[in-house]
Order: C-alpha cells, then sequence, then structure tokens
C-alpha cells in the first residue's frame, strides 16, 4: 500500500510540474516600473497553456541569475527554463567569454534537474562599439547550437525601434508595449504544449 502511495505522489507531483515554465529575466521581464500584473509575463500567464513561474528581478545579472537558479530549480520543478538574461552584463561592459560561462552553466543546471533550457536572443545598444556587440551578440546563437537547445528571439527586437511603445528611458518597454510583448511569446509557449 505504502508503494502504491509513493507512486501516485510521485505521478501527482510529477503532473503538476509537467507543464511548469521557470522564467529567468531581468527588468525586461520583471514589469520594471509597471505594476506586476501589468508585465508581460502575468498577461501571458492568462493565456498560456502551461504554467508560468516569472523568477525575474530587475538588475538581474547571468551571475545573479545562476546563483538563485539551484534553489528555483529545487522549489518549482520546472519542466522549461526560459532564460532572458545578459543584457545588464552587456550594458555593464562585462566580459563576453564570463557570461558566456555563467549562461552555460545555467543551461546545464536546467539539464541536470530535467529542465529543458530556452535561451533568448539578447541584444545591446551599438554604442558599445562593433566589435563587443558583436562578440556579445554571437554569445546566444553558439550556446544553442552547442548545447541543441531552442534559441527563442529577442521580444525587443520589435519593440524598441517604436519610440511610442519605449519608457523615457529608451530601455524599457512601457505599459503599451507589454500586450504586444505577450503576443510575440504566447506562440513560443503553445508550441511548447503541443
Amino acid at each position: 500500500m505504502r508503494i502504491i502511495f509513493v507512486i501516485l505522489f510521485c505521478l501527482i507531483s510529477w503532473s503538476a510540474a509537467a507543464d511548469k515554465l521557470l522564467i529567468m529575466g531581468d527588468s525586461l521581464s520583471a514589469a520594471y516600473g509597471l505594476q506586476e500584473h501589468e508585465g508581460w509575463p502575468a498577461l501571458l500567464a492568462a493565456k498560456s497553456p502551461v504554467q508560468l513561474v516569472n523568477a525575474s528581478i530587475s538588475g538581474e545579472t547571468t551571475g545573479g541569475g545562476l546563483a538563485r537558479l539551484p534553489a528555483l530549480l529545487q522549489q518549482h520543478q520546472p519542466r522549461w527554463v526560459l532564460i532572458e538574461l545578459g543584457g545588464n552584463d552587456g550594458l555593464r561592459g562585462f566580459d563576453p567569454q564570463l557570461i558566456a560561462n555563467n549562461l552555460q552553466q545555467m543551461i546545464e543546471l536546467a539539464k541536470q534537474h530535467n529542465a529543458q533550457p530556452l535561451l533568448m536572443q539578447i541584444r545591446i545598444p551599438p554604442n558599445y562599439g562593433p566589435r563587443y556587440v558583436a562578440r556579445f551578440t554571437d554569445i546566444y546563437p553558439q550556446l544553442a547550437a552547442a548545447h541543441q537547445i531552442p534559441l527563442w528571439p529577442f521580444f525587443m527586437d520589435e519593440i524598441a525601434i517604436r519610440p511610442e511603445l519605449m519608457m523615457p528611458d529608451g530601455i524599457h518597454p512601457n505599459a503599451q508595449a507589454q500586450p504586444l510583448i505577450r503576443d510575440l511569446m504566447l506562440p513560443l509557449v503553445q508550441q511548447l504544449a503541443e
């Protein structure tokens, strides 16, 4: 009887975690300057076929995400982990090799916890110089190819070029942009459930 109970408990636990997506992001995913319910992850959660856990923090770096990830994996047991990090590293001029190493460790940690890593392409402004920008931008497709994981397009590519969708700082999407980001992300999340 005890064995049956344990098996049932494991099946229930697996089923609860089976369709859970953990979002590891920075201010772009943390509803910076807005109420949490206005951010794209909260808007997406209302339409998503999978459960979303938004662990994004404003100002987060790849190093910070790496430090937090083990506990979050243990707590939430997600099926997928979306890594939307690196922008703050790039804006601070961190060594691209350090950024790549941190992201690689996050990818490996997710896999060790039987979660599918999903990497988002991140971009930084061109004023950091063509060499640094190229090295930074190349991190993401290189890691995705090396680990054979999906590389999701950067949702800011279609938002940042429209000033009316940006906050006065020119970095963060405003409230008007959040439903548009949700709509960009929804098909990608829907594919996970197929």
